[in-house]
């Protein structure tokens, strides 16, 4: 058995020793420093973080779990992101939620610790902070809420609201109805129900390995979901004996298997920028181009909104995902583990589906090639990714001319302006929405349609932006165009009228102009106008530092890990 990492603070009869002791003593016995393991609940609960916010209940029985097997629970609130509630966006601060939480796992006298999230950006940042640290640690997703209905219909919380708020602009739903909705769209606690960010990293993080397998999409409201806390707190203190960190379980096959999975669930595309940013941290080689590589060819055999009709609830009842890898062993890399130790995919011999509409057998897919899509071409040098379950088939191959839109304030006084030179063939370009130029890269890429559209029966479009799209979301949406327009991409330089051709079968995304013109162009001066400037704080180093979509929008000084050794004493 190593030796406890908390032994550096607490073992020995120094002055430092005692004081580290003594301010832990209240109510904690003398034997509580004689080398049990101390672990670290990193606990994302916030109210203003709705999603989060039954984490607390969770926490109880994780912190019974590590009673149970003889470990000393230790609460720790760590930065917690509302993907609904902060402005202008949570991708702005995941990365200093992640730093924080690398530092805070590194500082304190612990020896392992159990991560639980939820909501979208928190999953992730838990994930970053802590294979920096490569502490043992085990995650303990928050889980689905329960689904609501609206007149007789279930809500997909998200998808339906872009649903929904279109049929206001539309004329065909009132105003009174609409709010009418929103009692029923959140019924319970837990994450979105709609494969989103949020249900699609929590289920990619028991793929990775990083969950107790079989806790992934657990409801938030279900039992089982607090008797697997209660085992997760029992695992950790068996990973820390073990020594089973992060580094031994996040493999480059076990990034390949969350690709896989990524299509045959239908997942978000935030995905994409989540798992390359894990993966920096770890030094594991993964490309943009692996999520086309490995991913396009997976069938999708998740019925679920976005890309099909059931919801996270149905997912579980239906066999969960455990039954939904099973359909694609095959194609799972048999090495990769997970924090028990086990590989994957040896535990899934026994999953049944237990309802083929929600999960469809492989032959009968509902679409036979899925997966995330990377286009390049003189729009997106460094690549563009588009999702093809989410989008109309027949946009997939469209040219039309582009209406451009210099940022978000200019979209919103815009698009619904009668006079706006706009057709269902043209394609809507809104630009100064990535990493550097929101800044934050917001969920924005999904734009509404305009107005005098809509009135005429149209419901998507070819649209493109170098932000990105809520997982939740769906429509022919071209994301994370890079580099962004504030990185000196040309996207900055297109102009309405310009000709856009989009041939995802091709993987190209282009504007039919000479790269000599294009080149000769200058920007867009309103778009550089709109341009993030922040001047102090967080904002102004993330703009100095971050880094393109394509890498997974790290900060260029957080890429790689640092370990979690403190090598000077605090007093």
């Amino acid at each position: 058995m190593p030796a406890r990492r908390s032994a550096q603070w607490y073992a020995g009869d120094v002055r430092n020793s005692y004081i580290h002791r003594a301010w832990m003593r209240r109510g904690l016995p003398a034997d509580a420093f004689d080398g049990r393991p101390h672990i670290a609940i990193a606990n994302t609960a916030s109210d203003l973080t709705p999603c989060n916010a039954h984490l607390n209940e969770v926490a109880r029985s994780v912190s019974d779990g590590i009673h149970a097997a003889g470990g000393i629970p230790l609460n720790l609130p760590v930065v917690s992101l509302g993907e609904t509630q902060v402005r202008p966006t949570a991708m702005l601060w995941r990365n200093m939620a992640a730093m924080s939480i690398e530092e805070m796992l590194r500082a304190n006298p612990i020896d392992g610790v159990v991560l639980l999230g939820g909501c979208d950006k928190t999953i992730p940042a838990l994930l970053m902070g802590a294979a920096s640290v490569d502490l043992p640690a085990v995650v303990v997703p928050g889980g689905p809420m329960l689904t609501g209905t609206f007149r007789g219909v279930p809500l997909g919380c998200g998808t339906d609201v872009w649903k929904l708020s279109e049929e206001v602009r539309a004329g065909t739903l009132s105003a009174t109805e609409f709010q009418r909705s929103e009692s029923s769209m959140i019924r319970s606690k837990g994450h979105c129900n709609t494969m989103g960010t949020a249900s699609t990293m929590g289920l990619l993080a028991e793929v990775l390995g990083m969950t107790l397998p079989g806790l992934a999409g657990t409801p938030a409201p279900d039992s089982r979901l607090l008797e697997g806390a209660h085992a997760t707190g029992r695992l950790i203190i068996e990973m820390v004996d073990s020594g089973r960190t992060p580094g031994a379980v996040l493999t480059r096959g076990s990034f390949l298997n969350a690709i896989v999975a990524l299509a045959a669930l239908g997942g978000s595309t935030n995905a994409v920028v989540h798992l390359l940013a894990i993966a920096g941290r770890l030094g594991v080689p993964l490309t943009q181009d692996d999520f086309d590589f490995v991913g396009a060819g997976v069938p999708l055999l998740v019925d679920l909104l976005p890309a099909g009709r059931f919801l996270m609830d149905d997912l579980y009842r239906a066999g969960g995902l455990h039954a939904v890898l099973a359909e694609i062993r095959d194609l799972l890399d048999p090495a990769a583990l997970t924090v028990t130790g086990r590989p994957l995919v040896s535990y899934l011999d026994d999953a049944p589906v237990y309802d083929r509409e929600v999960i469809r057998p492989r032959e009968r897919p509902l679409q036979p090639h899925a997966g995330i899509a990377v286009l390049r071409g003189n729009l997106a040098p460094d690549g563009a990714v588009i999702k093809p379950a989410a989008a109309t088939p027949a946009l997939l191959q469209h040219r039309g001319p582009a209406v451009v839109f210099d940022s978000v304030e200019d979209l919103r006084a815009r698009l619904d302006d009668p006079d706006l030179d706009v057709t269902a063939d043209s394609v809507l370009v809104l630009r100064g929405c990535g990493p550097k130029g929101y800044p934050g890269m917001p969920e924005v890429a999904n734009m509404p349609l305009p107005a005098k559209l809509l009135a005429e029966g149209v419901r998507d479009m070819v649209r493109v932006c170098d932000g990105r799209m809520s997982g939740t979301a769906y429509g022919t949406v071209v994301l994370h165009v890079t580099p962004e327009a504030a990185a000196g991409g040309p996207l900055a330089k297109v102009r309405t009228g310009d000709m856009i051709i989009l041939d995802v079968a091709a993987r190209r995304l282009d504007v039919d102009i000479p790269d000599e013109e294009l080149n000769a162009r200058e920007p867009s001066a309103a778009t550089v106008k709109a341009f993030a400037a922040p001047r102090r704080g967080w904002e102004r180093l993330y703009v100095d530092t971050v880094g393109q979509a394509d890498t997974g929008a790290d900060l260029d000084f957080l890429i790689g890990s640092s370990g979690d050794q403190v090598s000077r004493e605090s007093h």
